[in-house]
């Protein structure tokens, strides 16, 4: 039997909400998410990854997003605005001007090279104001059991705010954590939301490691694997402002590190599938990931430029 697995990479409010079009895509291209036999989810990632592990199904999270009620199923009564959980287009004012992490900042002034520069700047921004608790009470509604997913095949990606290490909570030798809990801490994003405390230790957003973390399936068996990447793109635009462009070198360099990353899997004999943003999608997010007043639009454009691109990437 085919063993598969599904990433799901971070991107913010508008990269989760591409990736919303992409996984419906998915599915209509003929691959069924809620089928998989192990889901990776980074920060916004994470909350998709969460749902499909609640047997969520792509249909109703894109009915969600449309503002549609559900009448059946685990989001049947639940009332959630992504918007809102985003906490707007720009972060808080800090409590202070002082480094979120002294001791992972400590760590790369004396070895500069051991952990990523994202890790490291997340390490200087000071801490976040804002919280979770929407994204938080989100898992809880459709887990209403507590613990963990009901499909043990959900993996949540985590920055140890302390050791900038990356944690895979649900896999073997993770720390233990309630779902809803794992998703706040991978959704953390440095300088904008408060790290989320689990046991004694201190999280923050998995993308501060890896945008993707595509590699951490390298030993896990899997014969195919699907990536939705919100923050790469293959087919980049050429925009005119300062801004964008900007967003555009850094995109640049996250797609690179994603396709590093999905080689260290196929080098285990595995077949990567991976989608990020084309051209269209990228005009219609513009360069604030976090901007909620283009949700409507790069949900739509992703409904019809991915399915595109997985007919592309599959009948390859």
């Amino acid at each position: 039997m085919t063993k598969r697995a599904l990433v799901l990479g971070g991107g913010g409010l508008l990269g989760g909400t591409w990736a919303v079009g992409a996984l419906c895509a998915l599915a209509e291209a003929g691959v069924d998410p809620n089928g998989m036999d192990l889901v990776v989810g980074t920060s916004a990632g994470s909350v998709l990854a969460a749902l499909l592990g609640c047997c969520v199904t792509p249909g109703q999270v894109l009915d969600h997003y449309r503002g549609q009620e559900a009448t059946a199923g685990p989001l049947r009564g639940v009332q959630w605005d992504p918007a809102t959980a985003a906490g707007g287009a720009r972060p808080s004012m800090p409590k202070a001007i002082t480094p979120g992490s002294p001791r992972l900042f400590g760590t790369a002034l004396l070895h500069p090279r051991q952990r990523p520069t994202t890790a490291v700047l997340s390490a200087l921004l000071p801490e976040g104001r804002r919280g979770l608790e929407p994204v938080g009470a989100l898992i809880e509604a459709v887990n209403p059991e507590g613990g963990w997913a009901p499909s043990p095949g959900v993996w949540v990606i985590a920055m140890d705010y302390a050791t900038g290490r990356r944690t895979v909570f649900g896999r073997a030798g993770a720390p233990l954590a309630p779902l809803s809990q794992a998703v706040m801490a991978s959704c953390a994003i440095p300088g904008w939301f408060a790290p989320v405390h689990i046991g004694t230790r201190s999280f923050v957003d998995g993308g501060a490691v890896s945008a993707t973390s595509i590699d951490v399936v390298d030993h896990a068996g899997m014969d195919e694997v699907y990536v939705i990447a919100p923050t790469i793109s293959m087919h980049p635009d050429q925009p005119s402002s300062a801004s964008a462009r900007l967003e555009r070198t850094w995109r640049h360099q996250v797609t690179r590190h994603a396709q590093a990353e999905a080689r260290v899997v196929e080098k285990t004999g595995a077949r990567v599938f991976m989608i990020g943003p084309g051209r269209h999608d990228l005009q219609t997010m513009g360069a604030n990931l976090m901007d909620a007043h283009r949700l409507e639009m790069v949900l739509e454009t992703s409904l019809l430029t991915s399915i595109q691109q997985w007919q592309q990437v599959l009948g390859d």
